[in-house]
């Protein structure tokens, strides 16, 4: 299919990173494409390249060979129609949520009126209107993780790009917050590209999990999780996925690692 009928296509990225006494070859050619409002989660051992990966497609990094395309068009740096969350969330410290929210909207030089309408609605979206005048060191993890996905959403982001997102949180807070980001999934129809260690996660979540081996990085396998929403952890058809999907990791791992090592929350 063409590139172009797809929302995000990466085509044959690879990253090589300079060191003392040479190269080292962080990823592989990967080809990857995402269709508009898919949830695709990216998962593997640690130092398989799937931050890095994340990065090429936000713009922050060039890729050594390859291409990364939105909407047909080639990714030449950071832009609004992708947007980042970060596990510690980003936040400017000195800015109230109603501020961090609005920053995007502000430095597009909006007018004043459509400024504050994004604002509200994306805070009510994540359900933080008691809190806008609160700075984010007197939030939760949870709340700031709320605000570092609102602001991303207010700036009109397509796509959501997520690096562990929910990695820092204790586990009742990661739960609330992954129903949550599927409710604002739903109403929105954001297209996520979500990097997890959790195989639990990631099947969850994902309509599609994306394996990734190491050494270097590149795509093992892509599992469709084809389950009606919400998914119960403890179906024996979720569970049938995750123990797919577990295998694969195992496979990569280094005798003695252990699979809870992929598995980790």
């Amino acid at each position: 299919m063409n590139s172009a009928a797809h929302q995000l296509a990466i085509r044959r990225v690879t990253k090589r990173f300079a060191v003392d006494d040479g190269e080292i070859e962080a990823l592989a050619p990967v080809d990857l494409t995402i269709a508009k409002g898919e949830f695709v989660c990216l998962i593997g051992a640690s130092g398989c390249g799937k931050s890095t990966l994340l990065r090429i497609v936000a713009g922050f990094e060039e890729p050594t060979t390859g291409d990364v395309l939105v909407g047909g068009r080639p990714v030449t740096g950071p832009g609004r129609d992708r947007g980042m969350v970060f596990q510690d969330y980003a936040l400017f410290p000195w800015m109230t949520v109603r501020r961090n929210i609005a920053f995007g909207p502000r430095q597009r030089r909006l007018g004043r009126a459509e400024i504050d309408a994004r604002t509200e609605i994306h805070m009510r979206l994540v359900g933080l209107e008691r809190f806008a005048a609160r700075y984010p060191s007197q939030l939760s993890g949870g709340m700031k993780q709320r605000v570092a996905i609102a602001r991303v959403l207010a700036n009109d982001a397509d796509i959501l790009l997520m690096d562990e997102p929910f990695g820092a949180l204790d586990a009742l807070t990661r739960e609330q917050l992954q129903r949550e980001l599927l409710q604002i999934v739903a109403r929105t129809g954001v297209t996520v590209l979500f990097v997890t260690h959790s195989v639990e996660e990631a099947v969850l979540l994902g309509d599609r999990v994306v394996v990734m081996s190491a050494g270097p990085g590149r795509i093992d396998s892509d599992v469709a999780v084809q389950l009606p929403r919400p998914r119960d952890v403890s179906s024996p058809e979720l569970n049938a996925i995750r123990r797919a999907v577990t295998l694969r990791l195992k496979s990569h791992l280094a005798p003695g690692r252990g699979i809870a090592a992929a598995d980790r929350g």
